[in-house]
Parts: structure tokens; sequence; C-alpha cells
């Protein structure tokens, strides 16, 4: 009878746990994050693959297509006007709104009126003022996602974030998915009353409104409370010091914060190593495919339609892992699937054309992918905690982050070249040895409790 009611009791706990996870996804702030990422993931693809379409029917030159992609360049440098966020407050909407949603309003704002300048260009007689158009949308989306990510770190709790993360994600996906496809399909139908431009034109004024999605939120959301010793600084420093020159010390401060921690050093380093192997091994993905005799039609189906559903999937999936178990476990799942996905690839490269294999494959990469990210932006989101400055910290980690997929991956044709696709992808998985090399050695130096007693 005891063994039983034991058993009964461990059986309601875990209930009481699963439920407890669930739970999660229905709080306020979490709800919250999910609406800013639907703001969040609608203008990138504005600027990518949707703003190409319209180019090409505008019968722009290919090559003068393929410079647009530097338009994406504030996406990559963002960490350098992190500090304005951190440092400086908005007129009005600050001591109307706090300190980091009236900087979410004027970023959604500033977004909502470049996407309509965008639409008003015209690509046949103006590239030049289209891509400066792109530039603006550009520069305004990062500046949203610098304080979407610092007002997300800021209003979760630390049990909260996996989960607040896996809404933002999959809510990003869509919004993507709403500015990409669901854009060049509106086109499609407007053409025939609104003729080519006006049809383009108007697909990019209903863009913008959607990003009213994120202004409702921004709205409804309420200031996270750590705000209130930022905005106490804030005070202090306005009356001895110019704007400039408190932007410049929050981004000196900032660092110094950061570096005076224990086991900083190791912690970028682990930061810049943890994401390494996949992106080397995707890096090239699209040519992999095409390479072994995929159609266009098929990579682009499997990727974008099983892909997006894997995405979703794998996302809600890291955040109960991270809910559920401490982060340093939760990281070496991520870590372990991220790089054993990798070696399916070496399989498909094997095998060579074969749809059935390539849907498993894309569903595994997509799903272990998205497990691994939101377990590791949980930690980054964890690493900053000083209200002072986490916008700035937050962009900069990931920034290192990035470093795999904008710099390391540079060389990774020539790789495939001495190697073969089959051994091409070992040496990838093999690329994430260092980064699980150091984090069972923060787990030894125990780094990871040290956080969660900070």
């Amino acid at each position: 009878m005891t063994a039983t009611r034991e058993a009964t009791k461990e059986s309601g706990k875990t209930r009481s746990s699963w439920l407890e996870t669930l739970a999660v996804y229905g709080k306020r702030p979490v709800l919250i994050v999910l609406l800013l990422g639907f703001s969040s993931g609608l203008p990138i693809v504005l600027i990518g693959s949707t703003l190409q379409a319209w180019m090409t029917q505008s019968g722009l030159d290919v090559r003068t297509i393929g410079l647009f992609a530097a338009v994406g360049i504030p996406y990559s440098i963002k960490f350098l006007w992190a500090p304005l966020a951190d440092a400086l407050d908005i007129p009005l909407l600050s001591p109307l709104l706090g300190r980091r949603r009236g900087w979410l309003l004027f970023s959604q704002l500033w977004l909502m009126a470049a996407i309509v300048l965008l639409g008003l260009c015209d690509p046949s007689t103006s590239p030049f003022l289209i891509a400066l158009g792109a530039l603006f949308v550009a520069a305004a989306s990062a500046t949203q996602d610098i304080v979407i990510d610092a007002f997300r770190v800021e209003s979760l709790e630390e049990s909260e974030q996996a989960a607040g993360l896996a809404c933002y994600i999959a809510a990003y996906r869509i919004g993507a998915l709403v500015s990409g496809a669901g854009a060049l399909l509106l086109v499609a139908g407007l053409h025939g009353e609104f003729g080519q431009i006006g049809a383009w034109r108007a697909c990019y004024a209903v863009m913008a409104f959607l990003i009213v999605v994120g202004l409702v939120a921004t709205l409804l959301a309420e200031e996270p409370e750590r705000s209130g010793e930022a905005e106490a600084a804030h005070t202090t420093q306005a009356a001895r010091e110019n704007w400039l020159e408190r932007a410049f010390w929050s981004a000196v401060n900032s660092f110094r914060d950061f570096l005076s921690r224990d086991l900083a050093f190791a912690v970028l380093a682990f930061v810049t190593l943890f994401k390494l192997a996949d992106a080397l091994a995707f890096s090239l993905s699209t040519n992999f495919m095409l390479g072994l005799g995929f159609s266009l039609t098929q990579v682009a189906t499997i990727r974008n339609g099983i892909g997006f559903v894997a995405t979703i999937l794998g996302g809600f999936t890291g955040g109960f892992i991270a809910r559920a178990l401490p982060l340093s476990v939760s990281l070496w799942i991520g870590g372990l699937l991220q790089t054993l996905m990798i070696l399916t690839f070496s399989w498909q490269a094997h095998v060579g054309m074969n749809v059935p294999l390539l849907t498993v494959t894309t569903t595994i990469e997509f799903f272990t992918d998205a497990v691994g990210t939101v377990i590791f932006v949980a930690y980054l989101s964890v690493l900053c905690k000083n209200p002072l400055y986490t916008a700035t910290q937050f962009a900069l980690l990931n920034a290192l982050a990035a470093l795999g997929r904008t710099v390391f991956s540079l060389g990774s044709g020539y790789v495939e070249h001495r190697t073969g696709w089959v051994w091409f992808f070992v040496v990838c998985a093999l690329a994430a040895i260092p980064g699980l090399s150091l984090l069972a050695w923060l787990q030894k130096r125990r780094h990871f409790d040290q956080l969660s007693t900070d």
C-alpha cells in the first residue's frame, strides 16, 4: 500500500510539473513576446526574397539584384547602436510608456513608415531609392529586434525564457511566411485590378499595417520592473553627460560589467563555438541539395513546408526541455542533437537523390536546430541580467554566436572541394567538439550553478 501511495504521489507530481510547463505558455508576458515575434519576423523577408521578386518583375539586371544582399548589413552590425537603447530615453514616449516600451513604439512607428516609403518607390526607375528604402527598413527592423530582445530578457522570469523564445520563434516564422509567400500571393491577386506597380505598393502598405500586431503588444505590455533601476541612472547621468557621452559610457561599462564576471572569456568562447558545427554544415545546404539533383521546387517545398512545421515543433520542444531540466543538461541535449543531426546529411550524400530521405533529414535538421537554438538563446538571456546593459550585452553575444555563419563558414566550400559531401558533413560534426568540451569545462567549474544563484 505504501508503494502504491508513493507511486500515486510521484504520478501526481509529474502531472503537476507538466501542467506548470504548459501553463507558462498562457502567461501574459509570454503572449506579449509571441505578438512581438510576428512583428519582428515580418520585415526581413520584405527586403529579401520579396523585394527580389519585385525587382525581377521590374526587369532589373541580376547583377544589380545581387548587390541588394548588402541591405541586410544593419542586422549584422546592430550591436553598434544597441547602447543607445540602454543609455537613452525616447522623448515623450519613454516618460509616457516606460523605457523599453517607449523604444518599442518608436521603432515600430519608424518601421511602419519605412515599409510604406519603400513601397512607394519604383525599382524600374529608381533602384538607388529602393536600396535606400530597404536600408531604412533594415535599420528600423534591426532596432526593433534590439529592443524586443532586451524587453524579452527583462520582462520574463528565468523559468519563462525558453517558453517565451519558443513562442517568439513560432510567431517570427509565421511573420516571415506572411511577408514572403503571403505577400507574393497578395500581389498576384491585386495585379489585375491595380497593375504591377500598384499591386506592389498596396502589398507593402498592407505589410506595414500588419506591424500593428507588434504595436498593440507594446501598448498591452507592462514595463519590466527592472526598468526602474535604469531610469534612475538615466536621470543622474542626464544632469552631467550629453546623449553621446551616455551612449559611449554605456557601451564601455557593458563590456566592463560582463568581463568582470567569473569565467567571462570562457563563456564568450563557448557562445562563439556552440552553434559553429551546424553553421558550417548548412552554409552550403542549397548547393548540396541542388548538386544531388533535387529541383528548386522540391527543395522549396520540403524546406519551406516541412521545415516550417518542424521548426515550430522543435522550438516548443526546446522550451519544454529548458523549463523541465537544468540549463546545463538542456544545453547538452541541444548540442548533441544539433551535432548528430549533421550526420544524417552524410547519409543523404551517400544515398544521393532520394525525396523521402531528404524529407526525413530536413525534418530532423529544422527540428533539432530549433531545439538547440531555443535552449541556447535562453542561456544567452540568463547571461544578460544587468538591466542597465541588457540590449548591448545581448546584441554582442548574438553577434558572437553568428560568427560561425558570417565568418567561419567562408572557407566551407574549400573544405567540401577537398573532402566531398559525405566527409564534409563529418568534418562539420567534429567542429562541435570544442564547444561541447567547453560546456563540460564550464559545468565542472560550476558556471551554471552560479547563474542560478545570481
